[in-house]
């Protein structure tokens, strides 16, 4: 009886660990699902210690007048990128990073531009997807930095 109420113990505190982790993660519980209000914005709490460069860039480039909002846009993904990086060149060790990123309504043509190393630029658009997925287009999100 004392070994069942022991597991039982341990199963509760692995579930309360596991739901604290999801909530600080992302600032709210999964899975998460867009709003039927489209004029909602999603915020995003973004992980600037993990990802130093890439939170840099983003914050510089809203500074400079590039929209606060990204708003979901996948389909448009690939031409926004090609758009945006037209006529910047490549830099041997570091990756070409886009604000707004080209995933957004909002990125593409006259994106702000700015090299950054690839594991900090890859970490954080790999973190920014898996935070997204459960998004549908036309989800408005704005980043917020710790």
């Amino acid at each position: 009886m004392k070994a069942k109420k022991s597991i039982i113990s341990l199963i509760i505190i692995a579930l309360l660990s596991l739901a604290a982790y999801l909530l600080e993660e992302n600032g709210q519980w999964l899975p998460q699902t867009p709003s039927a209000n489209p004029s909602e914005v999603v915020k995003l709490k973004f992980p600037a210690d993990r990802y130093p460069e890439t939170a840099r860039h983003i914050q510089k480039a809203i500074r400079k007048g590039e929209s606060a909002i990204c708003t979901i846009n996948r389909k448009e993904a690939e031409e926004n990128r090609k758009a945006s990086l037209k006529g910047v060149p490549t830099k041997k060790g570091y990756d070409r990073d886009e604000w707004p990123m080209a995933m957004c309504d909002e990125g593409g043509a006259g994106a702000h531009i700015e090299y950054i190393t690839p594991s900090d630029n890859r970490g954080a658009g790999s973190w920014v997807g898996n935070q997204l997925e459960a998004f549908a287009d036309g989800t408005r999100v704005e980043f917020i930095f710790k």
